[in-house]
């Protein structure tokens, strides 16, 4: 099976940076996608950032210019740098990967436990 391992939240004042990983493990034939998401209690989850297998990148809104994503593809990980946080990033962030077991034919989305990043103003 896949297992997916997130780290690098906390607390951060305004203006902060803080480092998101999310290392994939388990029987893995492959990964496309991978990404990060976040959820505050009361509304539903949104993407943040995502790249593709090439590199390709796209973000939200909200965090272009201040979020950069990333992989190492030798490492089956994800990054998310968060530089410039504001309280309005605080939120529970989650990593998506889109992956191929090892004997399945096609690509499904794993989610990591989730991560808490509070950004005090």
């Amino acid at each position: 099976q896949v297992h997916l391992m997130e780290s690098g939240g906390g607390l951060v004042q305004a203006g902060g940076s803080l480092r998101l990983s999310c290392a994939a493990s388990g029987s893995i034939f492959s990964i496309n996608a991978m990404g990060w998401y976040r959820q505050v209690p009361g509304k539903q989850r949104g993407m943040v950032a995502r790249i593709t297998s090439g590199g390709s990148t796209n973000y939200a809104d909200s965090v272009k210019g201040r979020f950069t994503i990333s992989r190492d593809n030798a490492k089956n990980t994800v990054y998310l740098q968060m530089n410039s946080l504001k309280p309005d990033d605080t939120a529970d962030y989650y990593c998506n990967v889109n992956i191929r077991v090892v004997g399945d034919l096609g690509y499904r989305d794993y989610w990591g436990q989730g991560t808490q990043v509070t950004v005090s103003s």
